[in-house]
């Protein structure tokens, strides 16, 4: 009999139901679901429409049943920092803001008075980000939404808890949050206590390849089955590293919206230099620590695309940005004004006019000048990593969807002047299936997952 797994994988602009079996040695993936996602503004705030994410959860599901594949099992995984805080009855308490809510604004500096920058980031490894969940929860507190909060979930654990009525704190989504010790890996209680927060909020971790429980009985009756409900890698980035093909380490970008950066290690580095250089420490696989850089990524051609009311799709984006590819300029693009402008062509062409550089003026100008921009910034972080670790990469992984774009591919290769190793484009799909058939026994260790995925998917190489 076929075991399916299921991956429900959630990006900050869609999400997707993945299934995956095994088949004569290859797994074998099918998405069966796709829906958008996004942060809405409502009271002028910027927050995730909830009930629709879990109505397309639901939806996804009764598809599994519609094509006879009733998985085994299934995972969610999400972006990281943003969470639900629910009361004592269980009742969702006020709307889940979007990171990119400017809320957070006006509380960093207060909450650096309280436990100045050097001496967090000494302590969780958590690089300065506006959107941090650390400054997001001194929010809730001054604004009293903390008052009756009696459960903290991040987004996917709040989603496992909507489908099961289980409520978990899964490690490497918690990571990201700036409360974790960079050490002992888990909940730093001396931080909640400073920042006067309830240390109840904040339960023992779990860990992927943890069981949560089976379909609460009423979403059985919507979907028409049950199935066991276990952790992933529950932040989407973790579990892309997971898919990563290579071994011993290796340098990777997880490509998409974002652009993360970095090496998976045993140990945390929260030297002075990774804290200058913007690096962070997030929680991996078998409680190992994703050092990276967050890095804007593909968000940029994202905004520009919908800015040009989609009159051009990422193919042609990059078909004429190669027909510009003597425009020379270059933006820094981890630059705030990036962050979420009204508008992202003008934010560019302002960056470069600010820096007395020429300023694109075609639309194949401003995404050549983005294109080649990120592969400026992959270059300049490989660099850094190097240098702080003392460890020497030849090989760039570049995984998840940005991977199959082959201008960037080459850009990279040639900036950085290493050979770029591209795939597979499923990514963080792949890495929460292979944790599901991890908890199973479907497959045995990571290592074996890794040997599937070498045998599964297309890698192509770039030569530098």
């Amino acid at each position: 009999m076929r075991n399916y797994f299921l991956a429900i994988d959630i990006g900050a602009s869609s999400g997707r139901h993945i299934l995956g079996h095994t088949e004569n040695g290859k797994l074998v993936l099918e998405e069966i679901y796709r829906f958008k996602n996004g942060a809405v503004k409502k009271d002028g705030k910027l927050v995730w429409d909830d009930k629709a994410l879990f109505a397309s959860i639901v939806e996804g599901l009764k598809k599994c049943k519609e094509l006879g594949k009733i998985p085994l099992s299934l995972g969610i995984d999400t972006w990281g920092v943003d969470y639900a805080l629910l009361d004592k009855d269980d009742n969702l308490i006020g709307e889940i803001y979007s990171y990119r809510d400017e809320r957070t604004l006006a509380v960093m500096d207060e909450v650096y008075g309280i436990i100045p920058k050097s001496e967090l980031y000494t302590r969780t490894g958590i690089q300065e980000q506006v959107f941090n969940t650390v400054f997001q929860l001194y929010c809730d507190k001054k604004s009293g939404k903390l008052d009756n909060a009696e459960t903290f979930l991040m987004m996917p654990d709040y989603l496992h808890f909507l489908l099961t009525g289980v409520k978990k704190n899964e490690y490497t989504n918690a990571s990201t949050t700036g409360m974790l010790n960079a050490v002992n890996r888990d909940w730093d209680y001396e931080i909640i206590d400073k920042l006067g927060l309830k240390k109840s909020l904040f339960p023992s971790l779990s860990y992927p390849c943890d069981k949560v429980g089976g379909l609460r009985e009423d979403i059985v009756k919507e979907v028409g089955f049950d199935c066991t409900v276990y952790l992933p890698a529950t932040h989407d980035t973790a579990s892309a590293v997971m898919a990563v093909p290579s071994e011993d380490h290796p340098l990777y970008i997880s490509s998409g919206t974002w652009s993360l950066i970095g090496i998976e290690t045993p140990k945390e580095n929260t030297s002075d230099a990774a804290a200058k250089n913007g690096f962070t420490n997030e929680g991996g696989f078998n409680k190992t620590v994703r050092f990276l850089k967050n890095i804007m990524g593909m968000w940029m051609i994202q905004c520009i695309k919908k800015e040009l009311n989609d009159e051009y799709d990422f193919v042609e984006l990059v078909r004429l940005a190669r027909a510009a590819a003597n425009f020379d300029s270059v933006i820094d693009v981890n630059d705030l004004s990036f962050f979420s402008p009204d508008s992202m062509i003008s934010a560019v062409k302002d960056y470069c006019k600010k820096t007395g550089q020429k300023v694109p003026e075609t639309v194949g100008e401003i995404a050549f000048c983005v294109y080649r921009s990120l592969a400026e910034s992959y270059k300049k972080s490989v660099e850094q990593i190097e240098l702080m670790t003392g460890s020497k990469f030849d090989k760039i992984n570049i995984v998840g969807g940005g991977c199959q774009n082959v201008l960037m591919n080459e850009l990279t290769a040639a900036i950085t002047g290493r050979t770029v190793v591209a795939g597979p484009i499923e990514a963080t799909a792949t890495g929460n299936l292979i944790a599901q058939m991890l908890a199973v026994g479907e497959i045995e260790s990571l290592s074996s997952g890794k040997a599937l995925i070498r045998d599964s998917f297309e890698i192509k190489e770039i030569k530098a």
